[in-house]
């Protein structure tokens, strides 16, 4: 099966739910490192790893009282890496369907008052999922 090639700029949208919290995501962006696909750079295996936004709000009940952190890609779907296809020894990233994704708290979510505002003390949630939105709508790879 072949899908679209990712390339640098492509956006990284993330979804709300990452176990209890839930998170106001904000967009991302993907680098390329590969060879240019219409001007722009292929993205490969490990630019993921780059993928870091910063400053989003959150909750996670009864931390109702919004804190911020960092979305990230924890792993590609096995279907978003090309099986045949490779550049510099590393494989091409594809669209494909959903990855993994983590949300590392910067400033902890509070309780409101009169509960004290006792802070969140999770560091980091895991369970999300996000996807890419590609613009290189001509190169598929398999």
């Amino acid at each position: 099966m072949s899908d679209y090639i990712l390339v640098e700029g492509d956006m990284v949208t993330f979804l709300p739910p990452f176990g209890a919290a839930i998170v106001t995501p904000l967009p991302g962006t993907l680098a390329g490192t590969g060879y240019p696909i219409g001007g722009k750079k292929a993205a490969l295996e490990g630019d993921e790893a780059d993928v870091q936004v910063p400053g989003c709000p959150y909750i996670a009940p009864p931390y109702v009282v919004p804190g911020t952190g960092t979305l990230k890609i924890e792993a590609l779907d096995a279907k978003q890496l090309t099986e045949k296809t490779t550049y510099g020894g590393k494989k091409l990233i594809l669209k494909g369907s959903n990855f993994k994704a983590v949300f590392e708290v910067q400033a902890p979510a509070a309780q409101p008052p009169p509960a004290g505002g006792a802070p969140d003390s999770t560091t980091k949630y895991s369970g999300g999922q996000g996807m890419f939105i590609n613009t290189n709508l001509t190169v598929k790879g398999t």
